[in-house]
Order: structure tokens, then sequence, then C-alpha cells
């Protein structure tokens, strides 16, 4: 029982962190385009988690499952317990720090590392695809939000134009919340679905196959809803004021861009990090009317964050997996 209550509490608080990480950025740079109802942009966001898992399955969950690490060992349940735990404390840590971060990244090191320091076997052929990838998605985002600026500056003015702007940003704020749901929002699933079968079994074992009902999907929706909006003014102001978005089609831009380079990692069978993305497309955006436009401070302490997200969390992990072993 008191595995069970350990594991839904870690469930609980790491679907509320993705929430305070990754929906305040989504909701946050929707937010900075004009009267952009917060309430919408939220409901948006959660009809995406409910309802996208269903369409595109649960690919991307599976990855933190099955392809870091063997848990299907009888402590596969316990060692990704403990990667997990590692990753929302390398992210608290850092965000305490005021150095914002990837919890993906974080929890590709927590479980890599965990695994490797409980003697299980690590896919590091997995590893590196999935770091790859990972690499891949912020350039990608950063290059296409520069040609997405760079080809708003050239939409010549038309009487109906802020209309269609307008519609500009709902779809590409939508695509932007269902490639989220079915790639980087799917590390929450994998958690709460491994959570859920220790709460059922009451006890931890191996890691099964990823499943959740959509009741709970609703309900993870909720809680990440509310986790984002928590903290979506702070990490708007980040996101947009931080790295300088001027003008609506700025904003529109760089969601277009962060939904493509996404999507595109979906396909490649990878989880990655929205919040990389949006950073990295604002940057592009931002970049395509001059370097000067960039706050590169802002950049520079961005970036150093996620390039020691991985290596803290894949070290912290292994201690944690090492002290796991008489377990």
């Amino acid at each position: 029982m008191m595995w069970a209550v350990a594991f839904a509490l870690v469930a609980l608080g790491f679907v509320y962190v993705s929430g305070l990480n990754d929906g305040a950025a989504l909701v946050g740079l929707g937010g900075r385009f004009p009267r952009s109802s917060r309430l919408g942009l939220v409901s948006l966001l959660l009809l995406a988690i409910v309802l996208v898992p269903g369409l595109a399955g649960f690919g991307v969950a599976r990855v933190f499952t099955e392809r870091l690490a063997d848990l299907g060992d009888r402590d596969g349940a316990l060692v990704f317990l403990c990667g997990v735990t590692v990753a929302l404390c390398v992210v608290t840590a850092l965000s305490r720090r005021g150095l914002p971060t990837s919890l993906t990244l974080a929890v590709v090191g927590g479980l890599a590392g965990a695994g490797l320091g409980a003697g299980l076997d690590v896919s590091w052929g997995g590893l590196g695809h999935v770091l790859a990838v990972g690499a891949a998605a912020p350039l990608a985002g950063l290059a296409l939000g520069w040609a997405f600026g760079l080809a708003s500056r050239r939409v010549p003015g038309f009487t109906r134009m802020p209309a269609a702007v307008h519609a500009a940003h709902l779809a590409a704020y939508g695509a932007q919340c269902a490639a989220y749901a079915a790639n980087d929002g799917q590390k929450m699933i994998a958690v709460v679905s491994v959570a859920g079968d220790v709460v059922a079994a009451r006890r931890p074992g191996a890691v099964g196959i990823v499943h959740l009902s959509p009741l709970v999907l609703a309900g993870v929706a909720a809680v990440f809803c509310a986790g984002a909006l928590s903290a979506v003014g702070r990490v708007g102001e980040r996101l947009g004021r931080g790295l300088v978005l001027a003008r609506p089609l700025h904003v529109v831009s760089t969601e277009a861009a962060a939904a493509a380079a996404v999507t595109a990692s979906s396909f490649a069978g990878a989880p990655v990090s929205m919040t990389q993305s949006v950073a990295a497309g604002v940057v592009g955006v931002a970049a395509s009317e001059g370097r000067t436009r960039v706050r590169w401070q802002n950049v520079v302490g961005i970036g150093a964050a996620w390039l020691c997200t991985l290596p803290l969390a894949l070290a912290c992990g292994a201690v944690a997996g090492l002290a796991m072993r008489p377990l």
C-alpha cells in the first residue's frame, strides 16, 4: 500500500509540474496574441490532451517505458519511479536557480541513469536516437521560426487582415496543442500508466504495456491545465518579452514553427521538448528581423540549463539506482 501511495503522489506531482513547465509555455505564448482568451487557450489544450492520444496512439509514451532501459525486470517500476523522481528534483533545482529547462530531457536522463545504476540493460542505441531527434527538433524550430518570420514580413496588408491573422493564430495554436499531446505530453501518459498499474496491484513489479482510459486522460488533462494556469504569467513573460515578440504575426510564426518541429519528431518516434521548440521558434522569429532583436543573454541562460539537464539527471539517476540495489 505504501508503494501505491508513493507512485500515485509522484504521478500527480509529475503531471502538475508538466503543466507548470510545458503547459504554461504553450498558453503563455498563445496569450501574447492580442485579445486572446486564456480560458479558450486552456480549453483547446485540455481537449487535445484528452482526444489526440486516442487517435495518435501511445507510441511516444512507450519510448519512456520500453526503449531507454529494460524495465520488464521485477524491479522495473521501482527504477521507473526513481528516474522520474530524479527528473522532478533536477528540474525543480534548476528552476529555483532561475534556469528554466526541459522536463523531457530530465526524464530521459533520469530513467537511463536509474536503469544503469540499478544494473538493468540500458538501450544506448535507443537513447542515442531519442537525443538525436531531441537535438534536431529545436534546430528545426529555430530554422522554421526564422523562415516563417521572414515570410510574415512579406504579407501585404488588406482590409480583413486582423481577422485572418487571428484565424491563423487559432489554427497554429491548435496544431501546437495537438503536436504536444501526440509527442511531448505522452511522458505524462507513461508515468500515470505505470503508477496506475502499481496502484491496481498494490505493489511494484515489472513495467507493463502503456494504457490509459479516457476518464483517466481527462483527469491528467485537468491537473496539467491547473499547473499551466498557476505559472502562465511568469512563463509567458519569459518566452515573450524575455526573448522579444513584437507583433501578432510573430506569435503565429512561432506557434507554427514549434508545431511543425514537434509533429515531425512524432513521426521519427521520439519524444522532444515542446518548451525547447517554442523557445527556439521565438529566437528564430526574432532573428528574422535582425540579430539585435534577440536578447542573447536570456537565450544563453536557457541553453546552459538545457545542456546541463541531461548529464545532471543521468548522474543523479545512476546514484539513485545504485542506492536501490540492496532493495
